[in-house]
């Protein structure tokens, strides 16, 4: 199955495909050993900075073998790419998807780049790559990526998406994927955020078909994460969570066992943390035994 078959899949059935970051390969192991128990497709995302300290060929042979082991399908995606060039790297490593954002440049260079990304990606798709999946990115979130904040964070209306330039942005740019600001946020703030139901539901309706991705989903409200998945959410990015189970396990760990020092004795509980919340995510997102 390709990335555009899965996620056609759970835009018709509403489920989500969970989208879960990695630094490392322990990480990767506690993610992939959570969908191969739940029979989950998977998307495997990777910062520009994630990418370099793994190493883009190294992630994308990971993934390549584990997908063959584990006979599952898992995606690498190039998550949050913040130039032409960067995602243009990625597909060039062997990425299966890229994510262009340049949602704080003006609408107009934001459609210019990435269409650019999105030629480049079919150009390798037309040369013998499998299908090369190209998301981009309008309004903008607020907060840092997995970060874990003590104030309450405020929401300027003028960063979320309006619906008309979402469907202006799909149309001219050829993405298949859009990542709109609804409410989100990235890492976890004091306050419980708020999604914008109504808002996804109008975009939703202005894009069509084109897959819809909810960034910064760590600390959102279960039921908020299903009200979004009806309303029109087929991918959800979880980081933040992931990231605050892996360090506390390894924290813990080392004050019950200060004298350890081999590294997959250390490391075991952050695999098992990683995969027992990697399985919580599967389940909320409804992409148990969707292969």
């Amino acid at each position: 199955m390709t990335i555009k078959e899965i996620l056609n899949k759970a835009l018709h059935e509403k489920w989500a495909l969970p989208h879960f970051n990695i630094s490392d390969a322990v990480t990767l192991a506690g993610i992939l050993e959570a969908a191969k128990e739940l029979k989950s497709p998977i998307l495997i995302g990777t910062s520009e900075g994630e990418r370099r300290f793994i190493g883009s060929r190294q992630a994308v042979a990971m993934i390549r073998e584990y997908r063959e082991e584990y006979g599952l399908p898992i995606f690498l995606n190039a998550d949050h790419h913040k130039s032409v060039s960067a995602a243009q790297e990625a597909i060039d490593a062997g990425y299966d998807s890229v994510h262009i954002d340049l949602s704080v440049a003006n609408l107009e260079e934001n459609i210019n780049g990435t269409k650019e990304v999105a030629a480049y990606a079919k150009s390798k798709s037309a040369s013998g790559r499998t299908d090369i999946s190209v998301e981009g990115e309008v309004g903008y979130l607020v907060t840092e990526s997995s970060k874990v904040y003590k104030e309450v964070i405020e929401i300027p209306p003028e960063s979320l998406t309006k619906p008309e330039e979402a469907e202006r942005f799909v149309k001219e740019t050829g993405a298949d994927r859009f990542a709109p600001a609804v409410g989100n946020l990235h890492g976890i703030a004091a306050n419980v955020k708020k999604l914008d139901i109504e808002r996804i539901k109008n975009i939703r309706a202005a894009i069509g078909a084109v897959t819809m991705v909810l960034h910064g989903g760590s600390g959102t409200p279960d039921d908020q994460v299903r009200a979004a998945i009806e309303a029109g959410i087929n991918n959800v990015h979880i980081n933040t969570e992931i990231r605050v189970a892996y360090a506390l396990a390894i924290r813990t760990f080392l004050a019950n066992n200060p004298e350890e020092t081999t590294p997959y004795k250390i490391l075991a509980p952050a695999i098992e943390a990683v995969r027992e919340k990697s399985i919580e995510k599967i389940k909320l997102f409804g992409s148990e035994n969707k292969i």
